[in-house]
């Protein structure tokens, strides 16, 4: 186990995609500058779904939200990445994904496209492609059924009205980029998530090498749950199912630690998510600890916010913390 570089701070990498993985970056840059984000590229839908069908490259829209969450706060570039046209041919998309997708093409492969626009920006961290390779997102329904795209997933599974079995790619086992595979055999600490469970997370943990990476890794392995149950996706589970998913799509030793919310919601924001079929995630300690995992809870929500979302400051300063007294004590 390595010293705290108290100037550097400890080897993150953070594993996800969608807006979850994006708002813990903006905390988890300020307390280390040895900062990876590992992102999926199974996305299909909106803006990133047209570049991806047309161009035929990766999906850019994930990796352009890590990049707004580590450009800096005041830079206008940053503005420029999130800024959608409201009209036209190019309505809602993102000038970001259009800015990617030119460096795509004038590049040997998307993972250097996005490493040149990482240099463009000066974020301060590394974002990488989990993959190269073009993939798409197959669920398996506990009734057999099963629907490929990751776009289709949601409004599938409410056809269906039956939980999810499994997700897999296509094609499976795609190769892991070789500097994702290095960023984790260095870590001290890897974080999953939050984020959609079987269209955010597990996706990187399909991807050959990644699972078997984190699982021969030596740092703290933290998984840090949804703060709400979500639609189409994982309404009526437990923060235990949601374990116990991963843990069977990547392997069981995964994580150390489970990372979860104790803020209370206000019942204005509890109503609202009953609307949607979402619930807060019932963070069920024995069953957690039965799978092999420390539960911690921490209040890690933004204040005064109309969703439930985590505080990347909050979740930064918990997981620091945590790995600051295990690696004092090491019991990990």
């Amino acid at each position: 186990m390595k010293h705290i570089d108290q100037k550097h701070g400890p080897a993150i990498v953070a594993i996800g995609g969608g807006h979850g993985l994006s708002a813990i970056l903006r905390g988890l840059k300020n307390v280390t500058d040895d900062l990876t984000a590992i992102v999926t590229v199974a996305d299909d839908g909106g803006g990133s779904g047209t570049l991806r069908e047309e161009l035929g490259m990766p999906p850019p829209g994930d990796i352009r939200n890590c990049m707004e969450a580590l450009a800096d706060e005041e830079s206008l570039m940053r503005t420029l990445l999130a800024y959608r046209y409201p009209e036209g041919r190019l309505a809602g998309q993102a000038f970001g994904n259009l800015l990617l997708a030119a460096l795509d093409g004038i590049s040997p492969s998307f993972d250097q496209a996005v490493a040149q626009m990482s240099q463009v920006l000066a974020i301060r961290g590394t974002i990488l492609p989990v993959t190269n390779e073009n993939i798409q997102l197959e669920a398996v329904f506990e009734n057999g059924t099963r629907i490929c795209g990751e776009s289709k997933i949601f409004a599938f599974k409410k056809q269906q009205n039956c939980g999810i079995h499994h997700v897999r790619l296509i094609p499976e086992h795609p190769p892991a980029l070789p500097a994702a595979l290095e960023a984790l055999a260095r870590a001290d600490i890897i974080l999953l998530g939050p984020g959609s469970l079987y269209t955010s997370v597990i996706p990187n943990l399909l991807v050959d090498g990644i699972s078997q990476a984190i699982e021969d890794s030596a740092a703290l392995k933290i998984y840090i749950c949804n703060i709400m149950t979500q639609d189409g996706e994982t309404e009526g589970m437990t923060a235990s199912e949601h374990l116990a998913a991963l843990l069977e799509h990547g392997g069981a030793e995964l994580v150390d630690l489970c990372l979860c919310n104790s803020a209370p919601l206000s019942g204005e924001m509890l109503q609202r998510y009953r609307q949607e079929d979402a619930v807060p995630l019932v963070v069920d300690r024995q069953e957690l600890e039965i799978l092999g995992a420390e539960v911690v809870c921490r209040p890690l929500t933004e204040d005064q916010k109309d969703f439930a979302r985590h505080s990347g400051d909050k979740v930064a300063q918990a997981v620091l913390e945590l790995y600051q007294q295990r690696a004092h004590t090491k019991t990990f």
